[in-house]
């Protein structure tokens, strides 16, 4: 199947997860995970209408910028962000979803002053307590919440995460479940219901998302195929 017709079953697989739980797929934005696909398969993804499009790497991302290839659509930063690269990404990308330390918002902040602007972000939540993967602790997200107020050049927008594999099918929804009632309870009592943005769910799994309240699913190898790491 081509790129557009992935992207058509995907969205329909949305519409109909999200009518199971009296949503609106017009809720949910398709996010095509484009890590280690060429610029020509990012600009047939836009053609076929995609959201937006997330990168994980930096310097993959910065190459297909150099290409053009994101034309016409808007740029996420999903993947593990450096201290050291934010200077590459800050003001590159539309939304940086994965925000996982208290030092990492103080240098977007930082970044964000020299150049003027206010970066959108997300705060990663490591949901699953998993050593290998960033973001902050559940306990922790409420702490990362407040500093982001007190930041004038990053704007919150929401909460990311990436859940443990799960071994069952539908394993991921008791950890999709727990985000949402962070992102309620920090959107409820410190920003005023202006919080819009929860991204949770792969190809694997961002129908059991949708149904949990997800407004943003990274969809990669259900779009662009399997990847070849062997590369």
């Amino acid at each position: 199947m081509s790129i557009a017709e992935n992207i058509a079953q995907v969205r329909a697989n949305i519409a109909r997860a999200a009518e199971e739980c009296g949503r609106s797929a017009a809720d949910v934005k398709l996010v095509g995970a484009s890590k280690m696909n060429d610029a020509a398969a990012c600009r047939e993804a836009i053609a076929a209408g995609i959201d937006a499009l997330g990168e994980n790497r930096v310097q993959e991302m910065t190459q297909k910028l150099d290409e053009h290839a994101y034309d016409g659509a808007p740029l996420h930063f999903i993947g593990h962000l450096q201290r050291n690269k934010v200077r590459q990404v800050v003001g590159r990308v539309d939304l940086i979803e994965s925000v996982s330390s208290a030092e990492l918002l103080a240098e977007i902040n930082a970044r964000a002053e020299k150049l003027d602007i206010v970066q959108e972000i997300l705060l990663e939540v490591n949901i699953g307590g998993e050593e290998a993967k960033s973001g902050f602790a559940p306990e922790e997200v409420r702490a990362a919440a407040e500093q982001a107020l007190s930041l004038p050049h990053v704007r919150l927008r929401g909460l990311m995460c990436i859940p443990p594999v799960a071994e069952d099918p539908h394993g991921s929804i008791p950890y999709f479940e727990k985000v949402r009632r962070i992102y309620v309870d920090i959107n409820e009592n410190l920003y005023h219901n202006k919080l819009d943005m929860l991204s949770m769910g792969m190809s694997g799994d961002y129908e059991d998302a949708v149904r949990c309240g997800a407004t943003i699913v990274r969809v990669g190898t259900a779009i662009f195929g399997h990847r070849d790491y062997s590369k």
